[in-house]
């Protein structure tokens, strides 16, 4: 039987469908959402509020949010009331080669005063209270079958037990925490809430997640007016496009605005290439014992790219002088609504803007990052670096 124009046609349609949904799913931005706890385990359970319900309603709304985009594909480590694994939820974000993995928890304390957010990148630090968070959030391995077997002797009760097993992981930390910071300053800006920053604690949930990964405390629900808002449609909707907004702007300062650009690979490795192609031989130059050239005192070109390293963004205003910033001088100031955002060390030498952020650490400012502007505009580092 002879195919009719239109029969042909359709045959040619659906061919070219089936060639190009795959590419187009290729390209989208793959985020996993994991919603703490699940199941007998319950997480923190204060006035009647319970983690793993919060959670889980945050995490679906938050995908909901993201599903909406055509640029955005969203997986889930759960969607309904189980129980799973701390290794096998990085397994699933790994096994969907996702470019990044958010934790989404609730936080509670004995002090009924505590309050506010804070999101948390892998890391070692020995902050008391951050230990005590990941100890907290690491004995869910308790409730597995053999898990002293499974996690090769890791004791909850020891974060510093993991040591060997976090070291791999700093490749991806600068994107962990640029991520972070996003989203504490999506809080404040968008909650009105108070930030208690961006932290770094020994995660078990985090640690073999092979991508740009942060855990999210969304409030302490052993407190009044935090649990109020982290058990209500309102509340959870408005934590949400919180969230939602900062994965959005993530993926648009790390990937461009561009659908058809390549989103298959990751932050960290767009970044470190794009980094090491741009000033991979200025960086070979640098003497590290050298002091950082200190190029805010020159009169800089604003049509040429320059970067700063931002050290804080708070609620909080504070003289920008050194005395207030661990002897960091000078030190710039933008404001963004009610949020007060700290800069220091403006160049236009990429190698200088990494010698300046190693200074800043070395100050204590472990969560600090680079950023980029233009004409006076934020830009991505990667296009500045093109630049």
């Amino acid at each position: 039987m002879n195919k009719t124009p239109q029969s042909q046609l359709l045959l040619l349609f659906s061919c070219f469908i089936l060639v190009c949904l795959p590419t187009f799913a290729q390209n989208k931005f793959k985020v996993t959402l994991d919603a703490g706890h699940g199941d007998h385990d319950y997480g923190a359970v204060y006035n009647g509020h319970i983690e793993k319900n919060i959670t889980l309603a945050i995490v679906l709304k938050v995908g909901k949010l993201l599903e909406a985009r055509s640029d955005m594909q969203v997986n889930y480590t759960r969607k309904s009331d189980v129980f799973i694994e701390l290794v096998e939820r990085s397994n699933i974000a790994n096994r969907a080669n996702a470019n990044i993995f958010v934790s989404i928890h609730c936080n509670a304390n004995k002090n009924s005063a505590a309050a506010g957010t804070e999101t948390y990148v892998m890391g070692l630090n020995k902050n008391a209270s951050n230990l005590a968070v990941a100890k907290s959030e690491n004995s869910v391995i308790t409730l597995e079958k053999d898990y002293k077997q499974k996690y090769q002797g890791f004791d909850p009760n020891n974060p510093g037990s993991m040591i060997g097993i976090t070291l791999m992981q700093e490749e991806y930390l600068e994107n962990s925490i640029a991520l972070a910071s996003k989203l504490e300053d999506k809080f404040v800006l968008e909650l009105n809430t108070k930030s208690r920053g961006v932290k770094q604690a020994p995660f078990m949930v985090l640690h073999k997640a092979y991508m740009p990964r942060v855990l999210i405390e969304t409030g302490f629900i052993s407190n009044p007016t935090d649990g109020a808002r982290l058990d209500s449609e309102e509340g959870q909707e408005d934590i949400a496009r919180a969230i939602a907004n900062a994965i959005i702007d993530f993926k648009k300062e790390y990937f461009g605005t561009n659908e058809e650009s390549s989103l298959t690979e990751r932050p960290s490795q767009k970044a470190a290439e794009s980094i090491q192609e741009s000033a991979g031989t200025a960086t070979n130059q640098v003497d590290s014992k050298t002091e950082p050239v200190k190029e805010e005192t020159k009169k800089v070109d604003k049509k040429i790219a320059e970067f700063k390293i931002q050290i804080a963004a708070v609620t909080k205003k504070v003289e920008p002088i050194a005395a207030n910033f661990n002897g960091l001088s000078p030190i710039e100031l933008m404001a963004e609504g009610n949020v007060f955002k700290y800069t220091y060390g403006t160049t236009t030498d990429y190698a200088v803007a990494k010698r300046n952020l190693q200074e800043v650490k070395d100050k204590g400012y472990a969560s600090a990052y680079i950023i980029a502007f233009k004409n006076g505009k934020k830009i991505s580092v990667q296009e500045a670096l093109k630049k």
